[in-house]
């Protein structure tokens, strides 16, 4: 209702969006989310980078420092769990411009040699389609793996006078988009208390140990993001209704 005094039109990442709009009598289009677009990047040769020995492991700790300072910790403790039992892993941190340096002081401090910090778009792309599974803190980023058909947990942990807010004004049972579309747990989500090294570790662990599991949840993530993906360039379908709009 209060969009309505406002807004001209509203373009929508999810098509489940529109109904609520519709209600409003909103101008609305379903113009898709670029992150599920296949766009074609250009390869790197990742050999250097990546030991032919090892399996990676993308983690997505996050790209605000709020959310990195907190999350980074859990994660060192989590890969220190991996290494203990497992030599045939390499983590790969998906940082940001902003980040990276931070994140590569902590693993120092951590003295790890089976981690890998990496910034560049292309090459996390790259990256993330070569992973066995990924870590990420919940958001879009969420997507974009799902996209690349990738399994995954989702994690997320913030200040308790934070969480004790968000509790009292989030309607939804889930985080992930994915899940609130399906509204059961797809992608399990370890938030809060269960955003630990060890719940981490156990919950990794299980899918590396069932490979149907993981097999059911990249089917189902397909089905989900098939139902929520535009037809068409959601770049293009934005720039027609804005052009509409300049041009009148």
């Amino acid at each position: 209702k209060k969009f309505k005094k406002f807004l001209d039109h509203i373009l929508l990442l999810f098509n489940f969006e529109k109904k609520y709009f519709d209600k409003e009598n909103i101008n609305n289009t379903f113009v898709g989310h670029p992150l599920l677009e296949n766009n074609t990047k250009s390869k790197t040769d990742l050999s250097n980078l990546i030991p032919k020995d090892k399996k990676i492991i993308s983690i997505f700790a996050g790209s605000r420092s709020s959310e990195t300072s907190i999350l980074l910790p859990i994660l060192i403790d989590f890969i220190k769990l991996m290494t203990d039992k497992f030599n045939d892993y390499l983590f790969v941190f998906h940082a940001t411009e902003e980040n990276k340096n931070y994140i590569n002081d902590n693993i120092k401090l951590a003295n790890l040699d089976n981690i890998q910090v990496i910034s560049d778009e292309n090459v996390k792309s790259q990256i993330l389609s070569n992973s066995v599974f990924a870590v990420s803190k919940s958001g879009t980023v969420s997507l974009e793996i799902c996209n690349a058909k990738i399994p995954s947990i989702i994690i997320y942990k913030m200040n308790f006078l934070n969480y004790i807010i968000v509790k009292l004004l989030v309607k939804t049972k889930y985080a992930n988009i994915i899940n609130i579309i399906n509204n059961k747990e797809v992608i399990p989500e370890l938030i809060q208390n269960e955003c630990n090294s060890n719940e981490i570790f156990k919950s990794v662990i299980y899918f590396l140990k069932n490979p149907d599991y993981a097999k059911k949840q990249i089917q189902v993530c397909e089905k989900t993001l098939d139902q929520i993906r535009s037809k068409s360039s959601s770049a293009e379908e934005a720039a027609n209704i804005l052009s509409k709009y300049l041009i009148s």
